[in-house]
């Protein structure tokens, strides 16, 4: 580094020299006298001096040193990339609007997703749709500047069998996450970015996670994975589905009766929800089944107008179906009567809307929309195919209503 200085402060007085040498030269007058000619003899060995030895010298000096720093900052990185990945608690980076940049396997663990699935996406897809707007508000305070915020959030999902506190994967009883945000500034980025750490609430009371994925259940499929060993079984289950399927379209008593019997097929053993609207005379759409936990929400979905699911209205318009693993508009599914959001309301994981359509050309006779809860496994693209062959069977059996 010295000797890189040292080069660089001979090069600026060899500038200096130069610069004065120029000057002389431009003096008017055809006929020079010997002082300037022995100006512009002495400018030539200066310049030829520059070429031959102090230029190649300084860039060898300096390329050497880039190389050198180059070389460290490499290493400093490959360093902090080992101890990001190998922290035992679930660590995000975000930016300002809660989009991951980076996630951990203790963290993908926790939210139930694939570390590069989730790059790119809102980690507030992972979240409960109450702790979303919560989240993303102070990510954007910790970003601008507002310090240091820690609040507490509930997953999506429950955590992956296993991860206790020390995985950073465990939650209190309630389901929370103790998510601590703190601002960083990485060299070279214009923004400022968010480190979100997660822990179980220690807030008291807390305890041991409960739900569909405690120890000894099998793990559920992480969005983005590819196939796994239960992959298999799950072929074997959608073609028992589409047995089902066609057992019941077979035996419906008429046209009218198809909606109902294909919902009983899906509900419970593939969806949570099950919704088909089906077009009537004019062109308006009306609600022909609706299969769902009894309750309040369910007689709400059923007044709903189709129409404000807007899912159901892309599905139909455009004929193609519409799959949305976690998804982050509340308003997707319309409100209930009390204005509440449905897909916050029912706490849906995923969604799966297919147009009822013959493949013939024609204008869709309806959509058939599948939901899961939070807690179960989200559709998948082989799931989504399958459905849409039996919203096909369905179209050309719903013929005639």
């Amino acid at each position: 580094m010295a000797q890189a200085e040292e080069f660089g402060a001979e090069l600026a007085d060899f500038r200096r020299r130069v610069e004065e040498l120029r000057s002389a030269r431009a003096l008017p007058g055809a006929g020079r006298p010997p002082a300037l000619e022995a100006a512009l003899d002495a400018a030539l060995l200066e310049l030829e001096h520059a070429a031959g030895v102090l230029w190649p010298r300084y860039e060898e000096l300096a390329g050497a040193e880039r190389h050198r720093g180059a070389r460290e900052e490499h290493h400093e990185h490959r360093l902090l990339r080992v101890l990001f990945q190998r922290l035992p608690v679930a660590v995000a980076l975000l930016d300002r609007d809660g989009v991951v940049r980076r996630l951990n396997p203790a963290a993908a663990r926790l939210f139930g997703v694939r570390a590069g699935y989730a790059t790119g996406r809102a980690l507030t897809g992972s979240l409960a749709h109450e702790s979303r707007a919560v989240f993303r508000s102070q990510v954007a305070a910790v970003a601008r500047g507002g310090g240091d915020r820690s609040l507490v959030v509930r997953p999506l999902h429950p955590p992956e069998p296993g991860g206790g506190p020390a995985e950073g994967a465990g939650t209190g009883a309630g389901g929370g996450l103790r998510a601590t945000l703190t601002a960083l500034r990485p060299p070279h980025e214009p923004r400022s970015v968010v480190l979100a750490v997660f822990g179980p609430d220690a807030l008291p009371g807390g305890g041991a996670p409960a739900g569909p994925d405690a120890a000894g259940a099998p793990p559920r499929a992480l969005p983005g994975a590819g196939p796994g060993p239960d992959e298999p079984a799950r072929s074997a289950e959608l073609m028992d589905l589409m047995d089902g399927m066609t057992e019941a379209l077979l035996l419906a008593d008429s046209p009218k009766d198809v909606p109902q019997r294909a919902a009983e097929v899906l509900y419970g053993r593939f969806a949570d929800w099950v919704v088909v609207d089906v077009a009537v005379p004019g062109g308006v759409l009306r609600r022909a089944a609706v299969l769902a936990p009894a309750g309040r929400l369910r007689d709400a979905v059923a007044a709903q107008d189709p129409l404000s699911w807007s899912p159901v209205a892309e599905a139909v318009r455009r004929g193609e179906p519409f799959l949305q693993v976690r998804p982050e508009d509340p308003g997707l599914l319309g409100r209930d009567p009390a204005g509440a959001p449905v897909l916050a309301r029912a706490e849906i994981g995923s969604l799966l809307c297919v147009p009822l359509a013959d493949g013939a050309g024609g204008p869709a006779l309806g959509a058939l929309t599948l939901l899961r809860a939070g807690g179960r496994r989200a559709f998948e693209l082989a799931e989504a195919a399958a459905v849409d062959r039996i919203a096909r069977h369905m179209a050309l059996a719903m013929r005639g209503m």
